[in-house]
């Protein structure tokens, strides 16, 4: 055999050998794009932000640094010194028009500067509009130029099993994707916020991820990262994010009024317990919020609502306990109307019901004087809990607003103003007619006074 065959008869054995395995590729590999979630995020990178926040810290002194003579000998400044703490997260920008960015309450909270960078490099300075800590999220605004935008899906169509996608800043890495499944709806329970009902996924999230999106295939947003379980520190592939739907209700409710005003249903509810669901009647398996207690004049008792009730619907949307029901209200603005599926003695009844003001006698602080805008004050209806001395009941209190700055907080009761004893909305505003430089108030069995510079 010549060497020109022996070459010619081994080139045949690999090419058979090689045969075989490629006939077991699809006939199309090489035609067909291999399937990526590069084209969806190429669209929708450009509306996830990264979010850096300052704020000023207060360091106390050691003790013997606070002694004045000690301070006068080594020439050491009077007050404690204050430090720049700086935090990262991120952000999604919702209203390209308004420069609308979602963000979790947490990312900015007190901050003292806020700065958001674009996809494409640039820092921009951020306005803080309003905050709503009991669900966890932040409503900022930028300058809107040439700014891109996520659309909204809505969270009530996701399914366990869904694939979702993750965004975010996590350690500082901007624009990192993650992806997982939707393992869970409707988590709540978890002691992270005032109100839950979290999105449950596997999508890697990490310090930093918070208040970044999470999206479905298509690129439409369905939540706002926001929290992990981590036993160890570390990622265990527990993540939870606020649905879209409840951060989408907070935006309107801060783009219009500049915060949230919850208002006030009047009923309290418990989980439906095997033992509950005996007493009253049900059949095994029933689901709902049993009603414990009705306040009398409230929006429930008018709607007329009983103890005993089991709350199985509102607005046509079910409810599977306690926490759904609550969570669901909170959602809701004050004066809209609600519809109830009840169940009563073992028949179903629907009932109508208006969400109340709890602060519909209360004033907006702006008309009283400039260090008030953004708080409501009304007068101090019941003295039994402040013996003879009412004054001015604090109500909501924006964020960020002058009456935040100058030091006011829900549930305060201003008795002095300049001096001056306030016992009625009249007497604060003649107190406060040529402006307030120092208030006495009551926070709690405290008495705290705030002096405006």
């Amino acid at each position: 055999m010549t060497l020109h065959n022996a070459r010619f008869l081994l080139f045949a054995c690999l090419l058979l050998a090689v045969l075989p395995a490629r006939a077991a590729l699809p006939v199309q590999v090489d035609d067909t794009p291999l399937p990526s979630l590069a084209p969806m995020l190429e669209k929708i990178t450009p509306a996830v932000v990264n979010i850096s926040t300052v704020s000023l810290v207060r360091t106390e002194n050691h003790p013997l640094l606070r002694d004045p003579v000690f301070r006068w000998f080594f020439e050491l400044p009077r007050d404690a010194q204050r430090k720049r703490s700086q935090s990262l997260g991120s952000g999604v920008i919702v209203d390209a028009k308004l420069g609308h960015v979602l963000t979790n309450h947490h990312v900015i909270e007190q901050a003292d500067e806020i700065r958001v960078t674009t996809n494409d490099g640039r820092e921009l300075k951020a306005e803080l509009l309003g905050a709503d800590p009991e669900i966890d999220i932040a409503l900022l605004q930028i300058p809107a130029d040439n700014l891109k935008e996520i659309p909204l899906a809505d969270s009530r169509q996701l399914r366990v099993g869904d694939f979702v996608v993750a965004i975010g800043n996590p350690f500082g890495l901007s624009q990192t994707v993650t992806s997982g499944i939707v393992s869970a709806l409707g988590r709540s329970g978890l002691g992270i916020e005032g109100y839950e009902n979290f999105i449950q996924t596997d999508a890697s999230i990490n310090p930093g991820n918070s208040g970044g999106p999470l999206v479905n295939l298509r690129g439409e947003l369905v939540g706002i990262n926001t929290a992990i379980l981590a036993p160890n520190g570390g990622n265990v592939g527990i993540g939870f994010a606020i649905p879209i739907n409840m951060a989408e209700a907070i935006r309107r409710q801060i783009a219009e009024h500049g915060g949230v005003l919850r208002g006030v249903f009047g009923a309290t509810v418990q989980n439906l317990t095997p033992d509950l669901t005996r007493a009253l009647d049900l059949p095994a398996g029933s689901r709902g919020a049993v009603v414990s207690g009705v306040e009398s004049g409230s929006a429930a008792a008018r709607a007329g609502l009983r103890a005993g009730d089991l709350i199985v619907q509102l607005n046509g949307q079910p409810i599977g306990n306690a926490t759904d029901l609550n969570t669901t209200l909170a959602l809701l603005r004050v004066g809209e109307r609600i519809t109830l599926g009840i169940m009563r003695d073992g028949q179903p009844r629907t009932m109508s019901a208006q969400i109340a003001d709890p602060y519909a006698d209360f004033v907006d602080g702006r008309t009283i004087g400039r260090q008030l805008r953004g708080a409501r004050l009304g007068e101090v209806v019941d003295e039994s809990s402040l013996g003879t001395n009412p004054g001015i009941a604090v109500g909501p209190v924006v964020e960020d607003s002058d009456a935040w700055r100058s030091g006011l907080r829900e549930g305060d009761v201003l008795f002095q103003v300049n001096h001056i004893r306030v016992r009625s909305l009249q007497a604060l505003q003649e107190a406060a007619v040529d402006g307030i430089s120092q208030i006495k108030l009551r926070r709690g069995n405290r008495l705290v006074t705030l002096v405006s510079r």
